[in-house]
C-alpha cells in the first residue's frame, strides 16, 4: 500500500447513511470524502469536456471509490483516467452502471454488496410497496389533494376506484408478480402480462409457484397473458417490470402509449431508459391518459431544467404526474447493511482477504 492515509471517496449517498459506518476507520489509515452530488454522467450525450474534467478531477486523487448503484456510472473511458484507483465498492449485486470488464483489464477488483439480514428486501419488498405505493396514489389524487389541503384548498378531482380493473404487468418476472399478486389479492383487479419471449404456460407455471390457481372460478387465466398492442390498449393501469437491456433499451414508445384508454394511469419503477422519456412527455402533456407515475428517469437526478420539473402537470389539459427520486430500493435497513458490507469488504481488501459479493 502507498503511504500514508488511504484515500477513499464516497459517492451520492444522499441521506448520509454511510457516515458513520466510514468515519469508525482510523483516521490515521484513512482519509475518507463524501460527495452526496451527482455529477453528470461521463459518457451522457450532453456532457460537456469540461464537466467531464470536473469528474475527473473529483475522482482522480482516491485509491477507493465508494458509489451507489447506477446513480454515478463508470464507463471505460472514465476508468481510464482514475490511475490511483485500486478498489471500487458499490452496492447491491449488480451495477449496470460499471464497465466491469474495463475494471477486470486494469485489475481493479469491485465488489458489491448484499443485505443478508433482509434477504429481498430490495428487489421484492421495497421495490414491491413503493411501486404499489404509486399506483395507489395516483389513483387516489393523494400528492395534489395533499397539496391542495395545504395550499388552503380542499378536494379537487375524482378518485377511480381500481376493484375490478385491469392491470397490465409489462413483464412477469420477481417484481411483476409480486406487484400483480397484491393488486389482484388487495383489490380483486385483472392480471394480463406481456413481455417479448413470456408464454401462456410459463406464466400458467409462475401463478402455480405464486400460490394461485392457474385459472379462477371463472375459468380465467390468473395471470393472461396477452399481446403488447392488447395490453396497452385494455390495462387500466400499465406497469413497467423489465430489465434495462440493449434490447429493452425504449421498447414503450409513442406507438404504445397512443393505445391506452384515456382513464388509464401508467407507472415505471423499473428504468427510465425502458421508455423513449420525450414519447412519454409528450402523451402527457397532450393529456392523452388520466395520470403517470414515475419513480425513474432518463438521467438522474434529474437536471433543475428538465420538463418532469418545469411542466405544470395536472393543469390545462395534461395528465397529472407523479414524480419520485428513484426510490424504490432506498430502504433503510437495507442501505445500512450495504455500507457495513462495503467497510468490512475495504478491511479485507488492505489484508488481502478475499472479498464478499465480487462482480467479476
Amino acid at each position: 500500500m502507498a503511504s500514508g492515509p488511504i484515500k477513499i471517496a464516497v459517492l451520492d449517498d444522499y441521506q448520509g447513511i454511510s457516515e458513520p459506518k466510514y468515519r469508525r476507520l482510523d483516521p490515521s489509515k484513512y482519509e475518507v470524502s463524501f460527495f452526496k452530488d451527482t455529477l453528470p454522467p461521463f459518457n451522457h450525450s450532453d456532457t460537456t469536456q469540461d464537466v467531464k474534467d470536473k469528474l475527473v478531477a473529483r475522482l482522480e486523487p482516491f485509491t477507493v471509490i465508494s458509489t451507489m448503484r447506477e446513480r454515478t456510472p463508470f464507463p471505460k473511458d472514465l476508468i481510464a483516467r482514475l490511475p490511483n484507483l485500486k478498489l471500487l465498492l458499490t452496492t447491491g449485486n449488480r451495477n449496470l452502471g460499471l464497465d466491469l470488464e474495463a475494471f477486470k483489464e486494469r485489475g481493479i477488483p469491485v465488489a458489491g454488496a448484499v443485505d443478508r439480514a433482509h434477504a429481498g428486501s430490495v428487489g421484492s419488498i421495497s421495490t414491491t410497496e413503493h411501486c404499489v405505493a404509486m399506483i395507489l396514489a395516483a389513483a387516489r389524487n393523494i400528492a395534489q389533494d395533499d397539496f391542495s389541503v395545504k395550499a388552503g384548498g380542499w378536494q379537487t378531482v375524482p378518485a377511480v376506484c381500481l376493484r375490478g380493473k385491469i392491470f397490465g404487468t409489462v413483464g412477469l418476472g420477481r417484481l411483476g408478480i409480486a406487484v400483480a399478486k397484491i393488486m389482484y389479492l388487495a383489490f380483486g383487479m385483472r392480471i394480463i402480462a406481456w413481455s417479448s419471449n413470456l408464454t401462456q404456460d410459463a406464466a400458467d407455471e409462475k401463478a402455480r409457484a405464486a400460490g394461485f390457481p392457474v385459472e379462477n372460478e371463472h375459468g380465467e387465466k390468473t395471470f393472461k397473458v396477452v399481446s403488447k398492442e392488447e395490453l396497452f390498449k385494455t390495462a387500466d393501469v400499465v406497469s413497467i417490470h423489465l430489465v434495462l437491456s440493449d434490447r429493452s433499451r425504449g421498447s414503450i414508445a409513442a406507438a404504445d402509449l397512443a393505445l391506452m384508454k384515456p382513464s388509464a394511469i401508467f407507472v415505471n419503477t423499473s428504468r427510465g431508459p425502458l421508455v423513449v422519456e420525450k414519447d412519454l412527455q409528450d402523451a402527457l402533456e397532450q393529456g392523452k391518459i388520466r395520470a403517470a407515475a414515475l419513480d425513474v428517469f432518463e438521467r438522474e437526478p434529474l437536471p433543475l431544467d428538465s420538463r418532469w420539473r418545469t411542466t405544470k402537470w395536472g393543469q390545462d389539459g395534461r395528465s397529472r404526474v407523479l414524480l419520485t427520486p428513484h426510490m424504490g430500493y432506498v430502504e433503510e435497513a437495507t442501505l445500512n447493511a450495504w455500507y457495513e458490507e462495503q467497510v468490512a469488504n475495504l478491511l479485507r481488501w488492505e489484508k488481502n482477504e478475499g472479498l464478499t459479493t465480487p462482480l467479476y
